[in-house]
């Protein structure tokens, strides 16, 4: 199963996709991660990518794409996954297309999290302090939905047209969400 999550930053995207990973059995991808990761490791992609993180800007398309490319082609990846944080935008949604097509694979689930700004904010501000994220000052965060509304909302259009798009309420307990995104997923609810 091919599985995207969508959302804001500070929904809850990456706590709730490691759960549904361990129930489906597929790698997370999440390419916040990949990218924070390279940027970690001081790598010309890590410094390249490091300009547009501090600045809460997203990385060029090209780049991504590229980064999931190679992690699609490993081999815990040919039952499915669940990608965290792509596509973000329409060209990043046509690339994923494309590349699924030519393996002969599909998007099978867009789980699109929500929650009103002034809670993804406090989440991200309590984030910040509890892992050290320099990612998370307040003026980043506001660069980061503003770019999620720009850039990234658009898709979520895009998958409603096609059918593939499910809604969840981010609020609540991490239970209380999970149990709405196994009922979308149609797996039901699982502790």
């Amino acid at each position: 199963m091919i599985v995207v999550f969508l959302g804001p930053p500070g929904v809850g995207k990456g706590t709730q996709a490691r759960r549904l990973c361990q129930l489906l059995a597929v790698p997370h991808l999440s390419t916040g991660d990949m990218l924070r990761q390279a940027r970690g490791a001081g790598t010309p992609l890590g410094r390249h990518v490091a300009e547009f993180l501090d600045q809460g800007r997203l990385v060029p398309d090209e780049v991504v794409v590229s980064v999931v490319q190679q992690r699609l082609r490993q081999p815990d990846c040919r039952t499915g996954c669940l990608l965290d944080g792509f596509p973000r935008t329409l060209v990043q949604a046509q690339a994923l297309e494309e590349m699924l097509a030519a393996e002969g694979h599909c998007i099978d689930r867009v789980l699109e999290l929500t929650l009103a700004e002034e809670q993804l904010v406090s989440r991200m501000l309590q984030r910040a302090q509890r892992e050290n994220r320099a990612d998370d000052t307040p003026d980043t965060i506001q660069r980061r939905l503003d770019v999620y509304r720009e850039q990234t909302a658009p898709l979520v259009a895009r998958y409603a047209a096609n059918s593939l798009l499910r809604t969840v309420d981010g609020g609540g307990t991490p239970d209380e969400v999970f149990a709405r995104i196994t009922a979308c997923v149609g797996k039901g609810s699982v502790g």
